[in-house]
């Protein structure tokens, strides 16, 4: 009898503007947040204007912030920016985080490697070197994707064939692997060393009067390797870095709504960074026309605003071992 009428008080109570926002805090905080995609970086396996559920428990529960502000409402306790810590991110999940330069903003990515993982990266190719050791490559990827360098076994490129979405091809016509190797040449922010390693079939560059052809990392312990599935137009850890734990929010979960929203100039040019620029899918669009005439931004304006329904209700871990509709 207690019981009924304590539930009876949570009915009532959760009818009022008090109870209705407590209960919504404590799901955003603990149980699902809304977002939305802003960028192209992860295109075609998630799209700018799709708005997703995250779910915040898949790596434990990360400290708790005020939705828009951003601010936290506890302390982190054990400085791992989880209240309750849990899963690490696995190879292969795609991500929401924390942008490290910027706590309040998040992004989209996903990862690629763990603590203790090598990288090279060179034009078209990541190649990964697994903790876990050559035996561990061996067991689990097919000879053709597997080369030796530096006396170790690298998978070349080892989640492309699986996600469909993963793609190199550059929306601006720069050539993203020089523009790092230019970025280290001016000392800006680029997390990758120049390197060069004999018996690697690449282009070689002169950097700083040495030889270079490839970019190399080793990721840190409890860190984790963030980068976009549209390779070549992604802001991910190839300039800013790995990303630790403390960083680490939720994984997407469903797509409750996709909108393309975008006007013409954004769909042509993106924003002074270049960013949503898809000029691809522009020449889709405009079906032969000229994507720089006014016909084609007519033939855009009746695409801006369309609801891609064939996304809405979607799971991210079923979507994006399709073939990408866009």
């Amino acid at each position: 009898m207690e019981i009924k009428k304590n539930l009876v008080k949570l009915y009532h109570f959760s009818g009022t503007w008090t109870g209705t926002i407590i209960i919504v805090l404590f799901l955003i905080f603990f149980v699902a947040q809304s977002f939305v995609i802003p960028s192209g970086s992860m295109k075609r396996t998630l799209l700018i204007g799709d708005f997703l559920f995250a779910k915040k428990f898949s790596y434990g529960i990360p400290t708790p912030h005020l939705p828009w502000a951003e601010v936290p409402v506890l302390p982190d306790f054990d400085g791992d920016g989880h209240l309750i810590s849990g899963d690490r991110p696995q190879r292969e999940d795609i991500v929401i985080f924390r942008y490290p330069k910027n706590n309040k903003i998040h992004y989209v990515k996903r990862c690629v490697a763990v603590g203790g993982d090598e990288l090279i990266y060179l034009p078209k190719k990541l190649l990964i070197h697994f903790n876990e050791g050559d035996k561990y490559i061996k067991d689990n990827y097919p000879k053709e994707k597997i080369v030796t360098l530096r006396d170790k076994l690298w998978v070349v490129n080892p989640y492309k064939s699986k996600y469909k979405g993963i793609r190199y091809v550059p929306e601006s016509g720069i050539n993203i692997f020089e523009a790092l190797l230019q970025y280290s040449v001016y000392n800006k922010e680029v997390d990758m060393s120049t390197v060069f390693i004999k018996g690697l079939n690449a282009p070689v560059y002169t950097i700083g009067g040495k030889p270079v052809n490839a970019l190399y990392k080793k990721v840190e312990k409890d860190n984790f390797y963030m980068i976009g599935d549209n390779r070549d137009n992604s802001n991910d850890s190839r300039f800013w870095g790995s990303v630790p734990y403390k960083l680490i929010v939720g994984q997407p979960w469903v797509i409750y709504f996709s909108l393309e929203h975008r006007g013409y100039d954004k769909v042509l040019n993106g924003d002074k960074f270049g960013n949503g620029r898809d000029n691809a899918r522009l020449q889709e669009v405009c079906k032969g026309v000229d994507i720089k005439s006014s016909e084609c931004e007519k033939l855009w304006d009746k695409e801006q605003y369309s609801i891609r329904w064939g996304r809405v209700g979607r799971s991210i871990s079923s979507l994006q071992l399709e073939e990408p509709i866009e």
